[in-house]
């Protein structure tokens, strides 16, 4: 093993007893008589374990205990005391201790204890790697989707986010433009600059001036001191300019001689300062048109559009409802502290055959009412607005029609189109699977790439590990 344990007792002979026991387990092991030297050795560097002992010269376990919680980190540790009492353990319990044991120690418990505490870190440092190394590869983690739409949108993404150009996100409101930025800046060169965001709508021009360009001391009334703007602010970075199609015409032009020359003059100010930045502009609005209609100027519109990524409406992808309503279904679950684990078919078949006007947001607010409202462990279609149901048959759709099927993909975060070309848009011939049959394919991919470590699996899941062993004996796969 290379898991690092700490055994901190003021008994020589059980110091000597236990570490050469761990010894032979195949741990480092080191020893301190006393907890102001363990604390030292911890800061320099932190254990896997610690067995410590509550009654100590000088600093006591629990104030130990205490000062490791404190500083963070993954340490676990297990406290040891002499004495009996219901109290001690509650508050070691209370001060985040991972097991409380009384003396005489058994040695094989104490074992068992120990291997269980380092698989624990082991286990959220693995996980912690495999989600930064999803974050790193693909930028993507937040957005979610299947359908052909989608993927030919993720591999836009992958495309041109290396590539130092403006790029012209258009869609309708609540399709993700603002999560489409920030896969594009987490997957450029500048992702360890910033990314400074800000919504053009419904501000003035001297609010939008002050707020892009900055301003000098004594600008304008109130200009107390000298302030950066957020572009300025933004150096080396990104920056999302959100609802572009809202900005005054006045804006614009100042817009357009920031970014041919890459330059901004602060409010007030008379020394120009240089700029590097990549711009993400985003819209819901038609640009073509209102250049046509001259509300927008066509030279600030060839600027922005190097690259244009447009993103579905939600009813223009409807595979990804089933997708999308699970994971919020567990992202609303967590938050709210309820035990919704699955959305009912036949709630399913409603949310499917909806339009979805307000897209992926109107399904998020819709699925967190929902959540908000069951009692269950299954969101049924009574946890639904009955607004739904009279929309539905208002316009004619059959909500018993089956769930329309992503395939055999994973829950979350998209990955690269296969080598043999880009998937096929869901149509005649292709086979439709029941979300139960979505979940054994799913789990049993996680299980198998995890070397069927159903610790880890449960994690990757973001699943308790009753719950995938239920999973696991319901699917025929334990």
């Amino acid at each position: 093993m290379d898991a690092r344990i700490a055994v901190v007792d003021d008994e020589s002979a059980a110091r000597k007893r236990l570490g050469e026991a761990f010894t032979r387990e195949g741990y480092t092991v080191e020893t301190f008589g006393d907890a102001e030297s363990f604390l030292v050795r911890q800061g320099e560097a932190p254990f896997d374990a610690v067995l410590l002992d509550l009654r100590l010269p000088g600093m006591d376990g629990l104030t130990a205990l205490r000062r490791v919680k404190s500083a963070g980190g993954d340490t676990e540790v297990v406290l040891v005391t002499g004495f009996g009492g219901l109290e001690p353990a509650i508050e070691a319990i209370k001060l985040g201790a991972y097991h409380f044991v009384a003396k005489p120690v058994r040695l094989a418990e104490i074992r068992n204890l120990i291997k269980a505490a380092c698989d624990k870190v082991a286990l959220g440092r693995t996980n912690r790697q495999l989600r930064r190394a999803l974050r790193e590869e693909n930028g993507l983690e937040s957005m979610i989707g299947a359908s052909a739409p989608m993927r030919a949108v993720f591999d836009l993404v992958r495309k041109i986010a290396p590539v130092n150009c403006n790029v012209l996100i258009q869609g309708p409101s609540g399709t993700g433009k603002a999560l489409v930025a920030r896969a594009l800046h987490k997957l450029s060169a500048r992702r360890e600059a910033e990314l400074v965001s800000f919504n053009c709508g419904g501000f003035t021009e001297e609010l939008i001036a002050s707020e892009l360009f900055g301003y000098e001391k004594g600008a304008f009334t109130g200009a107390a001191a000298t302030r950066a703007g957020l572009l300025e602010s933004a150096a080396g970075g990104t920056v999302f300019l959100d609802e572009i199609g809202e900005m005054p015409p006045s804006m614009q032009v100042k817009l357009l001689h920031v970014i041919q020359e890459r330059r901004i003059l602060r409010v007030g100010g008379v020394k120009p300062i240089d700029l590097d930045i990549r711009i993400i502009a985003a819209t819901n609005r038609d640009l073509k048109s209102d250049v046509a209609g001259g509300r927008f100027r066509e030279d600030l519109f060839y600027r922005l559009n190097v690259v244009n990524i447009r993103l579905p409406a939600l009813a223009e992808r409807r595979e990804d409802i089933p997708l999308l309503a699970r994971h919020f279904v567990d992202k609303y679950s967590l938050l709210f502290h309820k035990t919704v684990r699955e959305v009912d078919q036949s709630a399913l078949r409603l949310l499917c055959a909806y339009d979805f006007p307000g897209n992926v947001r109107e399904l998020e607010n819709i699925v967190e009412r929902g959540v908000a409202l069951c009692e269950g462990e299954r969101l049924g279609p009574g946890d639904l607005p009955r607004e739904l149901g009279r929309m539905n048959r208002r316009h004619g759709r059959d909500e018993s029609a089956a769930v329309p099927a992503p395939g055999d993909i994973p829950d979350l975060a998209p990955q690269a189109p296969a080598d043999d070309g880009p998937p096929a848009a869901p149509g005649a011939g292709e086979e439709l699977l029941s979300l139960e049959e979505l979940e054994r394919r799913h789990i049993a991919r996680v299980l198998q790439s995890t070397g069927r470590n159903k610790s880890l699996a449960a994690q990757i899941l973001d699943v308790p590990r009753t719950t995938l062993w239920r999973k696991l004996k319901q699917f025929h796969l334990d």
